[in-house]
């Protein structure tokens, strides 16, 4: 009898150890060393169409790992839907976008603009409409005189710069609704601000819309011949391109990656943004943007 009391209180402190070694392992799944951080993922939309970028975002996501002391991942999506997709579903922790498609995240997912680069330094650029030097116009105006023979280009449908403005500015001058219903004799999106350049360039167009600050970097890096080129319209100043977090990110991460970007001189990823240093920024810097996707119908007041 005495033997089974032994057998049984032994069986309970058995079954009792064995609970809490399960509820150690549930508390602490990386036993044996302090619980690993999650890779930290940025998705940047292409500043120009092919991917020179490459050698500049391995160095920044070097600076970026250094900062945070975790891993940091950058991939360069091929268009601006995919990074905007991306953040709305939390796939990705921070962003670098064009305004237009930051404020949609910022209405979709509650994205927060942190940082912005400088050109010149300044925070902002243009909106141009360019034309071939063999065309006669000299201004907006003289080409809209002649615009049923005029072969249109805009860049991304998601391009502040390269469709939203310019399309609001033909929209008031009442010759442009949409793709389909304009004064032109065509429309068409090239779905990047080089490669509507280039088609101007190569009078595969009569006239289109771009970025001034990657304008003038496609000039200097000798991409396209400013000579063969002219400005007829500029737009007013637009702040530039936001870095932003997910509404969730914490301030002192926040902190770190403001105070990493601050510090950045390395010529090479200064060059790939066309920028000569960067900023701090805030939604608010973007109302003017959110105002005009507003006005368009892309996101609702």
């Amino acid at each position: 009898m005495k033997n089974l009391k032994i057998a049984a209180i032994l069986l309970v402190l058995t079954l009792l150890l064995a609970a809490c070694g399960s509820n150690s392992e549930e508390e602490n799944p990386t036993s044996g060393g302090e619980a690993e951080q999650d890779t930290f993922t940025i998705g940047v939309i292409p500043a120009q169409t092919e991917g020179a970028m490459q050698g500049a975002m391995d160095k920044l996501q070097t600076i970026l790992s250094d900062e945070l002391g975790r891993e940091v991942e950058i991939e360069v999506y091929p268009d601006y839907n995919g990074v905007v997709e991306a953040m709305n579903y939390d796939q990705i922790d921070m962003s670098y976008l064009g305004p237009l498609t930051f404020v949609i995240a910022q209405e979709n997912s509650g994205a927060k603009a942190i940082i912005t680069q400088l050109v010149d330094g300044e925070p902002f650029y243009h909106s141009y409409i360019i034309t071939h030097k063999d065309n006669p116009w000299t201004s907006i105006e003289d080409m809209l005189k002649d615009s049923k023979e005029v072969d249109f280009a805009f860049g991304d449908p998601n391009s502040t710069s390269g469709s939203l403005i310019p399309s609001i500015e033909l929209q008031d001058r009442g010759v442009y609704k949409s793709e389909d219903d304009h004064q032109f004799n065509s429309v068409r999106y090239t779905g990047s601000h080089d490669a509507t350049a280039l088609a101007v360039q190569n009078k595969q167009v009569h006239a289109g819309a771009i970025d001034s600050a990657i304008y003038n970097q496609l000039v200097e890096a000798g991409k396209i011949d400013d000579s063969q080129l002219k400005i007829i319209w500029e737009s007013e100043e637009l702040f530039q391109y936001p870095w932003a977090v997910l509404e969730s990110t914490d301030q002192d991460t926040i902190e770190k990656l403001q105070q990493a970007f601050l510090a950045i001189d390395d010529p090479e990823i200064l060059d790939a943004f066309g920028a000569s240093g960067f900023t701090e920024a805030k939604n608010e810097d973007y109302e003017s943007i959110r105002q005009a996707a507003i006005k368009q119908g892309i996101i609702k007041e």
